[in-house]
């Protein structure tokens, strides 16, 4: 038997009335061995292309009728697979995948039918979220069409039915799970709208489950609906309060379960976040943000005082606060950034003052907490307010509770950050020796000593330090570095810690501020340095490292000499041993090993060797990514790894190991420092840098990542261009050649007008060497043309060829436009050097690309460097004429829009041809063709051009019958770009109440205010903010001086749409 027999036997086996041939298949696709799964897929593919009902009905029975529920899963999951249509690689086995459409109409509506029993009956969570999402899926398509018309009552009644037998929780939840999957599924608001009263039905859901004390299921309930919050936040429009008002009782019901409470403020929040899809919509609604800013305070008060807080050996200023506490401290941060300062600050000044005179600390702790919280989101308007806010946090500095104490020291931290630098400005008379005694925690009279305190004293030094100019600092030096070093002594890892940040980030303000202080601060370091070797002490070691390498810059090479050698030789034995994975002292020596690079400048390259390939070795960290599925009992979320962080993309969870993508930032950055710094010294390493980062470009895992590979790109711009340059020169590819073009071309693009001018140079001349060899090219395709068996074969591949030199000079023109954009009138000797390869390129035997690109690079010319172009007019503007009514659109749109330039900037040169001008652009835009889509940019373009010319060249035109002529080709649509400019002339010819333009008794004035009127309902496509605000101001002006009758008459030949829409711009 042939093996093609053989598979239809066992396909005709598998689709047959025994049902144990296709569970085995099933439970095959499941495999871990890739050779039987393969096979499976295999056999599975060929049912799919060939029986497609038949295995409709399997998939569908095996999901009603299994026992098993992995075999159920799977069965769900195939079936959303094939009721989902994905464009593959070629149509044909898209086609083939989505099955739908092949079914018979029998098939379907079985299968339809079949997916609500199986789904009514389930009893797995895991197999009913994969049922709804297969459900969802198939609706999408079918509810426009009105194709399912079962679906909708069946949702309505399963979500809303509690006490009916048929509906157990189970089939709500699921019902409810494909109710959402289809609302966020479907694309169409319409259709959504449809689906509107089925909010109320699932709110029930929700509200029965927790009628009925099942929280479980509300839980669930909840979870779906902060998913439908934060996809489709307007569906929820349509009953917002009763939603919302709703979630806040559940916020407010202190009997509820935590995770209840918590998910219904998820809810809430979520729904504030969604700004974007649905701005606004959260804050017309009055007391939202007051009762929920009300819940999340009392929340912070659930909070214990825990002994370990006072007693902690290592960093536990967490002890004591419950999940109800950093869901509040959480949430508050997000209410406010997403309401604003505007909503937010006028509800907490309203709370604070009430929970800061409270006798109970845990209230004045909340207070200060909240204040903390609210400061990013809250920013602007609390900066207005800063003496009050600066009150509430040091007027708590003296409380008699040590975790009062640390809150407000806590909020002097963060409202540096966030309002700083104006906090830094107005306030360091009070913040900065507040600080300082707060580092003096043992002295307090009235409170219980705390590390803590201590510590976290230090920290918001930090903080200040921040967004601190360096004349602030000085007064207080000595307090604070007398201060820090005595903490420095502390025997606790953590004050010391502490201490060794603030001082650096002191020293680092500092500058040479810092040299009176600079022995007593080393000799500190040293022993730190030499002594914390035990694991434990690997932060406090690390943290020794970045101090000592920011105290050496701040005091300068000569100062730091003596001593960093001595400190090298530490990192260059450290850097020899084996270190853990863990170890932070990496990312500390990392950064530690840059900064000396830039105390030493070019002495340093004798290190390189050194510090170099373990700096490699860390840019090129792979990415710790760990995928599981939504529904797997391997939660990532649950890990007690505090480094690993985690997003839900579909039915997958990525888990991200974030020190990882930390140390290859820090690497990557380091890379920077070092060529920045060291100039031609780092040449060396080019070969081996650049490839690890350029394709950091794309590195989407880490932002700094990619930060770090673009700012490398100008250091190393000026090793690569000249690499590149070269391998252009030896290219024999034409293909190659093209793409090395469009690489130069990015590489200037980030240089800007700091490329070498010796590169520059380079670089004109391997445009003219690429010229010249695709001329000779051309030439000899020619002649190849001429032979005599010359045939079809051979003319394809001589039009493929024709189209890679085409692209060849595409490039090159890019390249040259750049360089003419950026370096405009200097650029000019190397113009005269290429016009004897550009001029020939206008001559009507060139193809059409060639005419349009010899346009384009006198256009740039002629705009880029205005005056200092005008001798090249009379070169090119004669070619720039005739170019208009060129057959090619391409090479029109070029001329058009040069022309509109020279008239623009060509003043008394181009004067002389402005009549040519205006009959020729009259061409291209009273063409029969003109406002097709192939002619439209010239057409657009054309218009812009006549608009500069009744603005630069008025008193050379028949300005009466020219600007009438104008105007009835706006409103310009097609070329956005084009678009602004003429309709910002248009504003500027109004305001200036430019006779010509309003004709006799105001006649256009119709035409005008119609133009306005597209303009003003296209939003910002084609106007400029600053242009829709001209346009409406000059129509009030018009409602005030036209007669109502032509106002009238006028205003009803709008589109209703368009009246609605200028009356709402006009009264706002």
């Amino acid at each position: 038997m042939d093996p093609q027999q053989q598979q239809q036997q066992q396909v005709a086996a598998i689709l047959g009335p025994d049902a144990a041939p296709f569970e085995s298949l099933v439970s095959q696709l499941m495999s871990s061995s890739n050779e039987q799964r393969s096979h499976a897929e295999s056999l599975f593919n060929l049912c799919r292309d060939l029986h497609p009902d038949a295995l409709a009905h399997k998939l569908a029975s095996l999901l009603h009728s299994s026992p098993a529920f992995d075999l159920r899963a799977m069965s769900a999951l195939l079936l959303r697979k094939l009721l989902t249509y994905r464009v593959g690689s070629f149509a044909s086995d898209a086609d083939l995948s989505y099955l739908w459409p092949r079914l018979s109409p029998s098939s379907q509506a079985s299968l339809k039918s079949l997916l609500l029993s199986a789904l009514h009956l389930e009893t797995d969570r895991s197999v009913s979220r994969k049922l709804s999402d297969a459900i969802s899926v198939l609706a999408s398509s079918l509810l426009p069409d009105s194709a399912w018309p079962e679906l909708l009552p069946f949702l309505f009644h399963a979500v809303s039915a509690p006490d009916s037998p048929r509906f157990h929780d189970d089939v709500r939840i699921a019902a409810l799970s494909t109710s959402v999957n289809l609302i966020m599924a479907l694309e169409s608001a319409s259709d959504r709208d449809r689906l509107a009263d089925l909010l109320s039905a699932m709110m029930r859901t929700l509200t029965e489950s927790l009628n009925s004390s099942q929280e479980a299921t509300a839980q669930e309930a909840l979870e779906l609906l902060i998913e439908l919050a934060g996809v489709e936040p307007r569906f929820i429009r349509h009953q917002l309060a009763d939603v919302v008002g709703a979630m806040l009782q559940i916020a407010e019901a202190d009997g509820l379960e935590e995770g209840t409470r918590h998910l219904a403020i998820e809810f809430l929040v979520t729904l504030a976040e969604a700004r974007e899809r649905a701005p606004g919509m959260m804050r017309k609604l009055p007391q939202f943000v007051g009762r929920l800013f009300a819940v999340l305070m009392r929340m912070l008060l659930d909070i214990e005082d825990d002994p370990a807080w006072h007693t902690a050996e290592i960093i536990d200023e967490n002890a004591g606060e419950t999940s109800n506490y950093g869901m509040a401290q959480e949430c508050l941060d997000r209410i406010s950034v997403a309401m604003g300062g505007n909503t937010t600050v006028p509800i907490a000044s309203e709370l604070l003052p009430a929970y800061l005179a409270a006798p109970e600390w845990q209230r004045h702790h909340a207070a200060l907490i909240t204040l903390a919280q609210i400061a990013e989101g809250c920013s602007k308007v609390m900066t207005k307010n800063l003496e009050q806010v600066v009150n509430m946090a040091l007027n708590s500095f003296q409380h008699p509770h040590a975790r009062v104490r640390w809150a407000a020291i806590n909020a002097v931290g963060q409202l540096s950050t966030d309002l700083g630098p104006d906090l830094q400005v107005q306030y360091h008379q009070r913040v900065l020796p507040a600080l300082a005694s707060a580092m003096d925690d043992f002295q307090n009279p009235r409170a219980k000593f705390s590390i803590l305190v201590q510590a976290h004293a230090g920290s918001a030094v930090l903080n200040f330090c921040e967004n601190c100019t360096p004349d602030i600092l000085p007064p207080y030096l000595d307090g604070i570095v007398g201060k820090l070093l005595v903490l420095l002594q502390n025997g606790k890892q953590m004050v010391q810690e502490g201490a060794l940040t603030a001082l650096a980030s002191v020293a680092d303000l500092s500058q040479e501020n810092f040299q009176k202080y600079y022995d007593a601060v080393m000799t500190y370091l040293k022993v730190i340095l030499v002594n914390a070797t035990d694991k434990s002490n690997r932060m406090l070691r690390a943290k020794s490292m970045e101090c000592i390498s920011l105290v050496g810059m701040a005091v300068g090479k000569e100062n730091f000499l003596h001593l960093l050698w001595e400190v090298m030789e530490v990192l260059m034995t450290l850097q020899g041993s084996q270190m853990e994975t863990d170890d932070p002292t990496t990312i500390y020596m990392l950064q530690a090993w840059a900064r000396f690079c830039k105390c030493l400048g070019q002495d340093f390259l004798p290190y390189m060797s050194v510090v170099m390939p373990p700096l490699l070795q860390s840019a090129q960290l792979k990415p710790d990514v760990t995928i599981t599925s939504v529904d797997s009992d391997d939660d990532i979320e649950d890990s007690d790894d505090e480094s690993i962080e985690t997003i839900t993309i579909g039915d997958k969870r990525i888990g991200i190991r974030t020190s990882v993508l930390e140390e290859k930032a820090t690497a990557c950055n380091m890379l920077c420092c070092y060529a920045d710094e060291l100039k031609e010294g780092f040449y060396p390493w080019i070969d081996q840098v650049a490839p690890i980062l350029v394709p950091l470009l794309k590195f989407y895992f880490h932002e700094e990542v990619r930060r770090a590979a673009v700012s490398a790109m100008p250091d190393l711009l000026h090793y690569i261009i000249p690499a590149l340059l070269e391998a252009l020169q030896k290219e024999p590819e034409t293909e190659i050649c093209a793409s090395m073009l469009d690489s130069l071309n990015e590489c200037m693009q980030l240089a800007g007008a700091h490329l070498i001018e010796g590169h520059v140079k380079m670089m004109v001349d391997q445009i003219k060497h690429v010229m010249t060899a695709s001329v000779a090219r051309k030439k000899e395709m020619a002649e190849r043309a001429k032979e005599e068996d010359f045939d079809d074969e051979d003319g394809e591949m001589l039009k493929e060829d024709t189209e890679e030199e085409e692209e060849v000079f595409d490039r090159v023109g890019d390249c040259l436009s750049t360089l003419i954009k950026y370096y405009k009138a200097s650029f000019l000797p190397f113009f005269d050097e290429l016009s004897i390869y550009i001029t020939p390129m206008l001559g009507k035997d060139k193809t059409a690309g060639e005419r349009r690109i010899a346009i384009c690079v006198f256009d740039d010319v002629a705009e880029h460097c205005q005056g200092t172009a005008l001798k090249y007019y009379e070169t090119y503007l004669p070619f720039l004429l005739e170019a208009c009514n060129d057959e090619d659109a391409d090479v029109r749109q070029a001329a058009v829009y040069g022309v509109g330039v020279c008239s623009e900037f060509g003043g008394s040169v181009f004067g002389p041809l402005v009549g040519e001008a205006l009959s020729k652009l009259n061409n291209v835009v009273r063409h029969p063709d003109a406002l097709q889509s192939d002619n439209i940019m010239a057409y657009d373009n054309a218009v812009s051009a006549l608009g500069k010319i009744c603005q630069f060249h008025r008193d050379s035109i028949d300005a009466a019958q020219v600007l009438p002529a104008w105007l009835s080709c706006l409103p310009v649509r097609g070329d956005l770009i084009e678009a602004k400019i003429v309709h910002d002339q248009l504003c500027s010819m109004l305001e200036k109440s430019d006779r010509e333009l309003l004709g006799p008794n105001n006649q256009h004035l119709p035409k005008i205010i119609t133009v306005l009127a597209e303009v003003l309902c296209a939003g910002n496509d084609l106007a400029t903010e600053h242009t829709v605000i001209r346009m409406i101001n000059l129509l009030r002006q018009l409602q005030q001086t036209i007669p109502p009758s032509v106002l009238a008459s006028t205003w009803s030949t709008l589109q209703p749409q368009q009246q609605l829409a200028l009356q709402s711009m006009l009264s706002s």
